[in-house]
């Protein structure tokens, strides 16, 4: 047998890692031995999900090469060891420690390096670059750093460049504590993707969520002050004072080897290649973001990846016509929670393009078209707020449309066309990041060879880089009359209610055990909590205790619901909307010594909103020791059972709502389920207490109680539907326990009790036979679930209160305790208490409108004289 020949690759990132994976799986033969010098001293790792690192992800979860790759024995990987020298004559590659490669091929994949303007104090302690996890690291020292100094007074930070990366690297000084400033030369945010439309949306959204932006100005200088912070000028002449300043002001090929070595580069830098991706020396080729293809270079992974496939198919032999044509510029992405996608002609530079608009400022949405000049080809498009059209739309990328481009865009309801996934030719481009057309995803299923979105995954490699086209895949094999998977999460292939049912049957208390037998992989944010809650209802135990800590979500982790500008919201528990004198007087003295915003719910509870997350176990220990607990209004749990004053009180009720109401919510009070759970008790038919807008309502009759099930309000309220008439108490009580667990049993992660109903093969005739009738033989179990639950309830704050460990959890920064949250800022806004950067909407100030708000004389009281006694 032959000796394998040497390929030589310089670079390590996503698209040298991209290459010798499809090398390696093209060359059956074992023709090619790779040799790999990486820059960094880590193997290759997703940089598109970057950001993430800065929260929960760690190294491991970002890594690209399995142990898979390292075992290979035709594949050598050197870290920490670039090239740093080249002789073409006799293709021989030295590295920086010394090492001499000698190469039949060699394949440049060094990528890009980010451009740093010369603004003096650029090079200053304090000023970074977002592109390497060793960045986010030396990133997230120094924001520890500034958090924990307390004289400091520079708890901001300064994010020099507008663009995708500066949107995420503001992001992530947010989450480490900082308030981020974002300084964009352009006069708009993302000036490549959105236009200036979308781009003022952009500008407003991300504003409201509290980042400061400042368009249309650039950096003068950066210098540090007497206190050791730093202070950015701005053209204009704003002055900013930081801790931190990150630029983030595009990238530059890193072309410097190359040059040293005597190839072209382009006019713009990087190195100049052929469609096939070979540089001006035949043994040399060049990929990714260092490559410059017909003199232009590309900042997106996705033509990185197609450019690695064509050199691979070279080399490999299996596809010796492979060319590099065209680069798919499309990207959809969530910055701050908020949608942008941009694709195709995007400005309109088309001859006779014409432009779509729509922009909705009330729903906080942009949508723009661009079509050709008979308005039946679509060019291309911006989406700004909600993007979940953007698949579909970019599918018809140069295509037909099926109807006219406004109603492809337009709301629901008013002239919307449903595009769905049958209407896209073959040719449409699914997942743009591996150029996954519709017509490969219909092929691979069609053969057999997938029937289910992870096999999909795997055979065509569409929805494995970013995922945002992973929804779409499922669309496709329904389209192809496959059943498609009720999977939970790409780690469980059960369903929820088929993971209820095992974890219910073998009584495994942990999501590892679970995992380790049922499973794959390390989970997700879907599978985790989705889990944590099924443990919760089963196994009992505090949501924070060892493991099932980790598994929670945002507002789970703190017992507290998160508000827009990183504050809590706490609300106590008031069964039925009871409360003493002394209680209302308690919650009252809390929301005075520590600066709360108080709220009446429409619940008939009270929620405090403004508390920082050092202060909540402050706050709880006020509560508690007032008889107070949680009211689970951050949970998926039971939140209130609203009442009316019934018999009490009123003359037209005929049963003890209130009673009721109190009784019920003490007895589901922390029952973990799908998604929230709301009721409400009426005293009479005059329903004052809302109850068929609840998950479970309860209306009194002469003769007992009315059950109605599934309402619910929201975006698309619905009203609930009868269950079971003129029960007695008992018989009540017994039917919401098994419709409750019936529920938390069967129904899909986040689905509520409304669309739950309707999902059931005979709906509420069916729930009636299974909870009433016992039909499927389960009501036993049911009733012992319940009691299961009433059993082992505990008030989850007064459990950390308990608990050192637990307690340890609530603080702002872990090296810094008691330090307050910098970012945190309030202002009065007509006498109220709000997050400073509100949200701009109808005015509300009725004096600003012209109308008189003199107020009404104060009456005094006295004693009350009859009509027509005597003065």
């Amino acid at each position: 047998m032959l000796e394998p020949r040497t390929v030589v690759v310089v670079g390590h990132g996503m698209v040298g890692h991209r290459f010798v994976e499809s090398l390696r799986r093209r060359d059956t033969e074992g023709a090619w031995r790779v040799v790999v010098l990486a820059e960094e001293s880590r193997p290759a790792y997703d940089r598109v999900a970057l950001s993430s690192y800065v929260g929960e992800a760690t190294e491991d979860d970002l890594a690209l090469a399995d142990d898979e790759f390292h075992a290979d024995g035709l594949v050598e990987l050197h870290l920490d060891d670039p090239a740093v020298a080249v002789d073409r004559s006799a293709r021989r590659v030295t590295t920086r420690r010394g090492r001499a490669v000698d190469y039949d091929e060699l394949v440049l994949a060094t990528g890009s390096v980010p451009f740093v303007p010369p603004v003096p104090g650029h090079d200053l302690d304090g000023v970074f670059v977002y592109r390497t996890l060793d960045d986010l690291d030396g990133l997230r020292a120094a924001a520890e750093t500034a958090t924990a100094d307390a004289g400091a007074g520079r708890r901001s930070g300064v994010v020099v460049g507008g663009g995708l990366l500066g949107l995420e690297a503001a992001n992530a000084l947010r989450q480490l504590g900082l308030s981020p400033h974002v300084v964009e030369m352009a006069p708009r945010l993302m000036p490549v993707q959105v236009d200036d439309a979308g781009g003022a949306l952009l500008y407003r959204l991300v504003s409201d969520l509290g980042l400061r932006v400042h368009t249309g100005v650039s950096t003068s200088s950066i210098a540090r002050d007497h206190r050791g912070g730093l202070t950015v000028t701005l053209s204009d002449g704003t002055e900013l004072d930081a801790s931190v300043v990150v630029f983030s002001a595009g990238i530059r090929p890193a072309d410097a080897l190359a040059r040293e070595i005597g190839l072209d580069v382009g006019e713009r830098g990087g190195v100049l290649v052929d469609e096939r991706c070979r540089t001006t020396d035949e043994h040399v080729w060049a990929i990714g973001e260092v490559a410059a293809v017909r003199g232009r270079t590309y900042g997106l992974v996705a033509p990185g990846y197609a450019m690695a496939e064509v050199v691979a198919g070279r080399l490999a032999g299996d596809d010796a016509e492979a060319r590099f044509t065209e680069a798919d510029l499309s990207t959809k992405l969530k910055l701050l929670g908020v949608d942008v996608a941009s694709f195709g002609d995007a400005h309109a530079t088309t001859a006779g393009a014409l432009e779509v608009r729509l922009d909705d400022p009330v729903t906080g949405t942009y949508s723009k078209l661009v079509v050709s000049d008979d308005a039946r080809t679509l060019l291309g498009g911006v989406l700004v707020g909600d993007a979940s059209n953007y698949e579909t739309l970019r599918g018809f990328l140069g295509a037909e449309l099926p109807g006219d481009p406004m109603s492809l865009i337009a709301p629901a309801g008013e002239g919307a066309v449903g595009v769905g996934i049958d209407a896209l030719p073959d040719g449409a481009q699914i997942c743009s990041c591996n150029a996954v057309t519709k017509g490969a995803l219909v092929d691979a299923i069609a053969s057999g060879e997938a029937t289910t979105v992870p096999q999909l995954k795997a055979c065509t490699r569409a929805g494995t880089t970013c995922g945002s086209c992973v929804p779409t895949l499922g669309k496709v094999l329904a389209s192809c009359g496959v059943e498609v998977s009720k999977a939970l999460c790409e780690h469980f292939a059960q369903s929820r209610a088929e993971l209820y049912e095992i974890v219910l049957a073998t009584g495994l208390a942990t999501f590892s055990e679970i995992l380790a037998a049922y499973g794959t992989g390390h989970g997700c944010d879907v599978c985790k909590p989705a889990v944590a809650s099924m443990l919760a209802t089963l196994a009992g135990g505090h949501v924070l205790d060892g493991e099932s800590a980790t598994l929670q979500d945002t507002n789970d982790h703190a017992l507290a619901n998160m508000q827009r500008n990183g504050t809590y919201s706490v609300v106590p528990r008031l069964p039925g909307g009871e409360v003493t004198g002394e209680g209302l007087i308690a919650i009252g003295e809390v929301a005075r010594d520590f600066g709360l915003y108080t709220k009446i719910t429409g619940g008939q509870r009270i929620d405090m909103f403004g508390a920082r997350l050092d202060d909540l176990p402050r706050i709880w220990k006020r509560l508690v020791d007032a008889g107070f607990e949680s009211g689970h209004a951050y949970g998926k749990a039971l939140r209130t059972v609203k009442s009316c004053v019934g018999t009490d009180w009123c003359r037209y009720g005929v049963q003890d709502s209130v009673g009721l109401a109190v009784a019920l919510e003490l007895r589901y009070r922390g029952l973990r389920s799908p998604h929230k759970l709301k009721s409400g008790v009426s005293g009479c038919a005059r329903e004052c207490a809302e109850a068929r807008s609840k998950d479970f309502g309860i209306i009194a009759t002469e003769h007992g109680w009315n059950l109605y099930v599934g309402g619910n309000g929201g975006f698309t309220p619905r009203h609930a539907e009868l269950l079971a008439s003129d029960l007695d108490t008992g018989t009540l009580v017994r039917t919401i326990d098994r419709y409750l667990m019936f529920y938390v049993r069967t129904a899909d992660r986040l689905q509520r009790t409304a669309p739950w109903i309707e999902s059931l093969e005979g709906g509420i005739d069916h729930l009636r036979e299974v909870v009433i009738e016992d039909s499927l033989g389960i009501c036993a179990s049911l009733d012992e679930q319940m009691a299961r639950h009433v059993r082992s309830y505990a008030d989850e704050w007064a459990a950390v209160l308990d608990d050192p460990d637990k307690l340890a959890r609530f603080t702002s920064f872990v090296n810094a305790p008691g330090t307050p949250d910098p970012t945190i800022e309030f202002v009065d806004h007509l006498g109220r208490r709000v997050p400073a950067g509100m949200k701009e909407g109808q005015p509300t100030d009725l004096g600003s409108l012209g109308f008189d708000t003199t107020p009404a004389p104060t009456r005094i009281a006295g004693p009350t004289i009859p009509v027509g006694a005597p003065a």
